[in-house]
């Protein structure tokens, strides 16, 4: 891939509803927690499932996320750093295969501004500054 195209759909929270994960940095747990007037220690507390090297979101019953609503997320300005760098993350950057799959669901991949690839990949190391342990050579 030389370029890509995308641009956020509005109203879209597809990328939102998948299986998987969301990973958080310090910082995001930080920002998140600042967002909603909380601790940092009552956000993890309250919302986060802590591993040895990965801090991640707990999964609600029946939903994603916490903080998914149906008009969008209810954190948008302080969401963390995967949510918020989607889809310019090195894994689907670096497939051909992954991007056009991903574009099956997400209805913003194709459209809006041409984006040089070595643009998209600047963006995409910062997925990999924020999470280091997943991207482990």
């Amino acid at each position: 891939m030389e370029s890509v195209r995308f641009a956020c759909q509005s109203g879209c929270t597809k990328c939102c509803d998948v299986q998987g994960y969301v990973y958080l940095s310090e910082d995001d747990l930080r920002r998140a927690a600042r967002h909603l007037r909380l601790t940092a220690a009552e956000f993890e507390r309250r919302f986060v499932y802590r591993t040895r090297h990965l801090l991640r979101l707990r999964k609600p019953k029946a939903k994603q996320c916490h903080f998914l609503l149906e008009n969008g997320c209810s954190i948008h300005p302080a969401k963390p750093t995967q949510c918020r760098l989607f889809p310019f993350w090195p894994e689907l950057l670096e497939s051909a295969v992954a991007w056009v799959s991903t574009a099956q669901r997400c209805p913003g991949i194709g459209v809006g501004p041409l984006i040089q690839i070595g643009t998209a990949h600047e963006t995409a190391s910062e997925m990999k500054r924020a999470y280091p342990s997943m991207y482990e050579d």
